[in-house]
């Protein structure tokens, strides 16, 4: 079960995320929609999401490092950056992802709010 979806131009800053499930769980299912609400919401179409089924291909959780799941993995841009969970909590994925930056330089507006 591999999708990707919002792919950015090539002047566009590149969120590669990697969703790592175990077939068609609730949790699994949580985490794919939590994951697409985020997205949409805070990254515009500057991201790529790849979600990647263990039960299909287990042997991927070994040679990734994927240790529980659901994970969601944040290989670019680097350092990596993983989550572990259903992404429920939208703030933590924000801050854990690092993209609470992106989704202020889309909003220029923010900042001058700050300021």
């Amino acid at each position: 079960m591999k999708r990707k979806t919002s792919q950015p131009g090539p002047s566009e800053v590149s969120i590669d995320l990697r969703l790592y499930v175990a077939g068609q769980t609730p949790k699994s299912l949580a985490a794919i929609s939590n994951l697409r609400k985020i997205c949409d919401e805070h990254l515009d179409s500057r991201y790529r999401i790849e979600v990647i089924d263990l039960m299909k291909n287990p042997a991927l959780a070994k040679d990734h490092q994927i240790l529980a799941i659901p994970t969601l993995v944040r290989s670019l841009p680097v350092p990596i950056r993983k989550i572990i969970g259903d992404l429920s909590d939208t703030e933590s994925v924000i801050v854990g992802l690092d993209v609470r930056n992106s989704a202020k330089q889309k909003n220029p507006k923010a900042k001058a709010k700050g300021a």
